[in-house]
């Protein structure tokens, strides 16, 4: 094993017991293009060594459960996993159930996490550009119990605004959606820039939601330690992963 698994520290003012973690691709015993803590199981990688890869990030966390691993099909679906019947098919997840872990992987897509101020309900969101398009992070902040003012939000590693150049036909998207997300798009070079961080900001802000953090890290910015799809077209998927430890 290419040691122990790494994750960042999130950086954020959430109560003591809410828990949160984005995982690196350091740490893992993935080969290849899949080097080395690839926790995506559908994405090429021998079975075996994804879930290796798993359980020894969840015994590195010391988690409770299994991370609830969703079916992520850039959706607009939130799914509710205190709901022993609901699915797994979907990109957002929320609970108020302690040691429950909503999980999200990214290869350049924006996670964004969230918890309410006093630590009784946790969400995860994959935020790529449809995640962003549909407001998946609205529908998300609109299932927590607490108002907006008093919801945390963190927003995790992906790719960088240098590095992320799009058409016209999705700035027109994102600007007739809403006007603000123009703030998003900077040209360089005769292209459209997109910056997923800052259209989540938008949002989040509109929204009411009362603060927001980040990582200000680019995955595309650094072969070692993030893994991105549109540097290396065949990758693996990191993690985002929050969880309520115990209550206050």
């Amino acid at each position: 094993m290419n040691g122990a698994p790494h994750c960042l520290q999130v950086d954020w003012p959430a109560p003591a017991h809410v828990r949160a973690a984005f995982s690196s691709r350091r740490g893992g015993v993935s080969e290849g293009a899949y080097a080395s803590l690839n926790l995506g199981n559908h994405v090429g990688d021998r079975p075996a060594a994804v879930t290796a890869n798993r359980a020894a990030l969840a015994r590195h966390l010391g988690l409770r459960e299994e991370p609830c691993w969703l079916q992520q099909v850039h959706s607009d679906i939130l799914l509710d996993l205190d709901d022993a019947a609901s699915p797994r098919r979907g990109d957002a997840a929320i609970t108020t159930t302690v040691g429950r872990v909503a999980t999200v992987m990214v290869a350049d897509c924006l996670p964004v996490l969230l918890c309410d101020a006093s630590g009784r309900q946790v969400a995860a969101v994959h935020a790529g550009w449809r995640g962003l398009a549909c407001e998946l992070i609205a529908r998300t902040v609109a299932a927590f119990d607490a108002p907006p003012s008093a919801l945390h939000a963190w927003l995790g590693p992906a790719i960088g605004a240098a590095a992320y150049a799009v058409g016209d036909d999705l700035r027109t998207r994102f600007v007739a959606l809403d006007a603000r997300n123009a703030a998003g798009f900077a040209q360089h070079d005769g292209r459209w820039h997109m910056s997923l961080a800052r259209i989540a900001e938008l949002q989040l802000t509109a929204l009411g939601v009362g603060s927001v953090s980040h990582s200000g890290i680019c995955v595309h910015c650094d072969a070692q330690q993030w893994v991105s799809y549109r540097r290396d077209g065949e990758s693996g998927r990191m993690a985002a992963m929050i969880w309520i430890e115990g209550r206050a």
